[in-house]
């Protein structure tokens, strides 16, 4: 079934593509109507369009804040043409049907996000007649077309070319579904921005929201969308975001897969990171590029991780980033190739020609030296990614005492999703414990912290070993502590002896630490809290091998 648009009323905050959209309708014979603004754009773009006081017989009032809100529009919006009385109603009253609404908003969230905003200003923004018409539209969609989204004008005019004039009820029921979410989300930004600012009113001791609470939206008083002010997970929670593009598939060709960013993402976020070179990321590059640069940022020093399916074949810092890279390469070249390279700081010439001869699929870094650009630019099939990172500041950020992430991890489960906060941070030295007899030196000390920083960014269970601020060998993703140990010992050929041993999570039994002291490990470091740690001690002691307690887990599923 369709339904012919002959009469639609514009009335948009964001102009884009409006007047190719309206060229578009009175080339098709539909009646424009407009409100302020927008009927001055289409007006002087040469299209006829007609004020919405000549429809209500009412000028605009009180400084635009009443414009639309009038029987002579709603009455045309609503009236359900399939009824008689309806429409005698409409003839009687001298209300003109209006078949297409194309509304957007006044940009509420872009105002409260501005420094220093001012209440006043922030209200004047809320829009009122927009949503009334938006939902009006909505309500009727069997007969009346709603369009919130300039993305949509492109398809919504080719469906009318196509069918002279008129619109399938598939999507003008498909545009209702999309108009009351735009309007639910818009209505849970003025919520939350509310409720935030209702802590002005504690002071007297009354509660002038009560029974409410936060996480229906997408922004608050403290612009987080997964905590409330106290900083627990809401109670209700849904996620604004925005798709970026549709993905080639997912994990695999079977598997459908698109990429959102999500409103909370800030400027140094992977998700607006610049693609420089190479054809489209894909769902596994994604993944990886993320891995690997979760490793990297929490390093003060030039770091470099090489990732393999979410698993680092190699990480390690040196005085140059092509240094690290040539160590973080050296732990496992086999398993590189194909991989994902991660740098924390600008990517040299030197770095580039130590990379030219690799297979790489993806390269992320802060910043590029024109000369690396243009040595990297003759690998075609790379794909090159520049993310707008300040790693001081994130370095600062994560050493604050009592810190907090503000990253969020999700992991989708059968009919639900499970919220936890990401695992990102530096562990208290402080609480570290050396637990043997015999103490760690300087340099092991460095290396104990290096591998359990590298340790927590590898699947459980993981054991990581290093030497000079470097893997040489990564056990990961095993059912087995024991095993995890063993795959280390065998990636590092031989480069085990005097190397350190970090494991994300405490050994359950002293099989890793006899194993560690008879392949000439010197140092380890691990959570503690296994039954049997006296055990595990023992063993060390025996071997002279100093061992570090951190008190903290790092699990990764």
């Amino acid at each position: 079934m369709k339904v012919r648009i002959e009469r639609a009323l514009i009335s948009v905050s964001d102009k884009k593509g409006i007047i190719e959209l309206a060229r578009d309708l009175e080339k098709m014979g539909v009646e424009i109507i407009s409100t302020g603004g927008t009927h001055k754009n289409i007006e002087q773009a040469g299209i006829r369009v007609r004020k919405v006081e000549e429809i209500t017989g009412f000028p605009e009032m009180m400084e635009g804040r009443v414009k639309t809100l009038h029987p002579m529009v709603h009455g045309g919006i609503l009236a359900d043409r399939k009824k008689d009385s309806h429409l005698k109603e409409m003839a009687s009253a001298g209300i003109l049907p209006i078949d297409m609404v194309i509304v957007n908003l006044y940009p509420f969230k872009e105002t409260i996000s501005a420094p220093d905003v001012k209440p006043e200003d922030a209200v004047e923004k809320i829009d009122i007649g927009g949503p009334t018409m938006i939902r009006s539209a909505a309500k009727n969609h069997d007969s009346v077309a709603i369009i919130v989204d300039p993305s949509d004008y492109s398809e919504i005019s080719k469906e009318m070319q196509e069918n002279n004039g008129s619109l399938s009820t598939d999507t003008l029921y498909r545009l209702a579904v999309k108009a009351f979410q735009h309007t639910c989300e818009y209505d849970s930004v003025i919520f939350e921005y509310l409720y935030g600012r209702a802590d002005k009113y504690k002071e007297t001791g009354i509660n002038i929201c009560p029974g409410l609470k936060m996480g229906i939206g997408s922004a608050n008083g403290s612009t987080d969308i997964y905590r409330d002010k106290n900083g627990e997970f809401k109670d209700d929670l849904s996620l604004d975001l925005k798709k970026i593009q549709d993905l080639r598939y997912g994990e695999n060709p079977h598997q459908k897969a698109s990429y959102y960013r999500s409103s909370s993402a800030k400027d140094g976020s992977l998700v607006n990171a610049k693609q420089l070179q190479g054809k489209e990321l894909s769902y596994n590059n994604i993944l990886d590029v993320n891995a690997a640069f979760q490793i990297v940022k929490e390093f003060e020093e030039p770091c470099v991780a090489v990732i393999k399916h979410n698993n680092p074949c190699g990480a390690a810092i040196g005085n140059t980033i092509a240094r690290a890279y040539q160590r973080a390469l050296d732990c496992d070249p086999v398993s590189a190739f194909g991989s994902v390279v991660a740098s924390n700081m600008r990517w040299t010439a030197e770095a580039a020609e130590a990379l030219s001869g690799e297979y790489v699929e993806v390269l992320i870094a802060p910043e590029f030296d024109r000369k690396a650009l243009d040595i990297m630019l003759k690998k075609k099939n790379m794909r090159i990614l520049q993310i707008g990172f300040d790693i001081g500041a994130n370095i600062s950020r994560l050493q604050k005492k009592g810190f907090s992430t503000d990253n969020i991890d999700l992991k989708s489960v059968d009919g639900g999703i499970l919220v936890q906060d990401l695992d990102e941070g530096i562990d208290d030295r402080e609480k570290f414990r050396v637990v043997t007899r015999i103490q760690p030196t300087d340099m092991q000390w460095k290396d104990l912290i290096f591998g359990w920083q590298i340790a927590k960014n590898i699947k459980s269970n993981a054991i990581v070993l290093a030497i000079d601020g470097a893997t040489v060998g990564v056990g990961a993703g095993q059912m087995s502590r024991v095993d995890a140990a063993k795959i280390a010992i065998d990636k590092s050929s031989g480069r085990c002896k005097g190397a350190i041993m970090a494991s994300d999570a405490f050994l359950p039994f002293k099989d890793v630490a006899e194993l560690a002291g008879s392949r000439g490990i010197l140092a380890m470091i691990q959570p503690g809290g296994s039954v049997r740690d006296g055990e595990v001690i023992e063993v060390c002691d025996k071997y002279r091998i100093p061992m570090i307690f951190t008190g903290n887990r790092h699990f990764k599923h």
